[in-house]
């Protein structure tokens, strides 16, 4: 009676025989750790490519940048509270609901819309967007847009 192989099966004994050492992938926390240290990837491997998984290395100047977005984030949202609790109100109709209730509830909506936009907004940074402007553009003119608009509420808190 003949023995019949999966193709999967197959293929899994043929690499069995071509590794050497001990099979890398069981080791999730040593590879998170050096591949923080010594990236593969920096960019795509083919020309042309844009999927997200492209590259597994971002610069530590993004992050820069989406920790100075998310600081002035959350002291938007803290001087929007204050300046609503002195009679102001919310323009944006998203978080004008939310501001009625709990302050931390609004904060902690607005910070979360805000990450998980820069999230994907460094994930996307070597995309051209409209085919000619980075994607990086925009983590830029949201970091100027915050500083306006914090520059903005703190001249509203002295007026009021």
């Amino acid at each position: 009676m003949p023995i019949l192989f999966n193709r999967r099966d197959h293929v899994a004994a043929a690499e069995g025989e071509r590794r050497r050492g001990p099979d890398r992938r069981t080791r999730v926390a040593r590879a998170l750790v050096y591949g923080s240290f010594r990236p593969r990837r920096l960019g795509p491997r083919r020309t042309g490519e844009q999927a997200l998984g492209a590259t597994d290395w971002y610069h530590p100047w993004w992050l820069a940048i989406a920790t100075l977005i998310l600081a002035l984030c959350a002291g938007d949202a803290v001087l929007t509270v204050v300046l609503i609790s002195r009679g102001a109100c919310e323009l944006n109709p998203l978080l004008a609901p939310l501001i009625g209730g709990s302050g931390a509830l609004f904060v902690a909506v607005k910070i979360g819309i805000t990450g998980a936009g820069v999230v994907l907004l460094t994930l996307l940074s070597r995309v051209k967007a409209f085919g000619r402007l980075p994607v990086a553009l925009l983590l830029y003119a949201v970091l100027a847009g915050y500083g306006t608009l914090i520059a903005y509420e703190l001249r509203l808190l002295e007026q009021l």
